[in-house]
């Protein structure tokens, strides 16, 4: 078994070219792609439209067959850009992808098990359509669960009096493998601005839903004591403001007087394994348009 070669249980998808837009909203926009489409012989699977009258912004998200398109991305992109995004104009965002290029992920991890061992166990039976290309900890405990998997576990420690150094070298090893996703996966770093940037779009956090409330250490036992009734977990994209970055996804479950702090950090730990893997797969899966500090998801 190998990070790069993980054989999947469940059966793939058929192939499809993703197309991803948002721009200013105007009269014709979904008539002109329509027809775009219609013209390169496009079989759409699934057509997603969102009008924000707050923001004035038209999104969509279409997948197509890619055998129906006598065209490689490349071309089709080429096509789209000249007939379709010019006429949108110039504050036009976009992209189309295809299903056929493997995505790849990196895992950075400190020394919480749960997130790591739920996305590793996910990525064998072929539950998301990426590779994980690497895990990184700033910590050595949790190589062996990595190695289990065949996937390449990078130690890179953070001494307090290196932490500059620390930060350099994790971008290097990242970026070495230039990934569509860098998940934080209970990494207990705070990631610098400059990297915060390099990394926009593509850096993903999760963490438990009591802030700005319980901030610090021991937030379970912080809730316990104020005798919180509801327990959640929060992905977002990572920004230079401290998790306060564009919202993925978000859920809740209901805790009583009769949970411990133990039950309470149990069951923290499974919502946030199922926050994380949701909001990674739409992510992976081309579903979220980030629009400022808000998302569309089409899920």
């Amino acid at each position: 078994m190998t990070g790069t070669q993980t054989t999947p249980i469940t059966d793939q998808p058929e192939h499809r070219y993703v197309l991803t837009l948002g721009c200013p909203d105007r009269l014709g926009i979904v008539a002109r792609i329509s027809s775009f489409l219609t013209e390169v012989g496009g079989w759409i699977t699934e057509a997603a439209y969102h009008s924000d009258a707050d923001t004035g912004w038209f999104f969509t998200r279409q997948a197509i067959r890619t055998d129906s398109v006598p065209y490689t991305a490349d071309e089709l992109r080429e096509r789209f850009a000249t007939e379709v995004a010019d006429w949108l104009g110039p504050e036009t965002e976009w992209k189309l992808t295809d299903s056929r290029d493997t995505k790849s992920i990196v895992l950075l991890v400190s020394k919480e098990t749960h997130c790591l061992i739920d996305l590793l166990g996910r990525a064998h039976r072929g539950e998301l359509p990426a590779t994980i290309s690497a895990v990184i900890g700033n910590h050595a405990e949790l190589e062996d669960l990595a190695t289990r998997f065949g996937i390449p576990f990078h130690h890179v420690p953070f001494a307090r009096d290196r932490r500059s150094e620390a930060f350099a070298e994790l971008a290097r090893v990242v970026d070495g493998f230039d990934p569509d996703a860098v998940v934080l996966a209970r990494f207990m770093q705070i990631l610098p601005p400059k990297l915060c940037e390099a990394w926009a779009g593509r850096a993903i956090n999760i963490h438990h839903s009591f802030l700005p409330s319980f901030v610090g250490a021991r937030p379970y036992h912080q809730a316990f004591a104020r005798g919180v009734k509801l327990i959640g977990a929060t992905c977002h994209y990572v920004t230079a403001d401290l998790d306060a970055g564009p919202i993925i996804e978000q859920d809740v479950i209901r805790v009583d007087h009769s949970d411990s702090v133990a039950d309470m950090v149990r069951q923290g730990r499974d919502i946030e394994t199922l926050v994380l893997a949701r909001g990674l797969r739409w992510h992976l899966e081309d579903r979220i348009l980030v629009h400022g500090r808000r998302t569309v998801i089409f899920n």
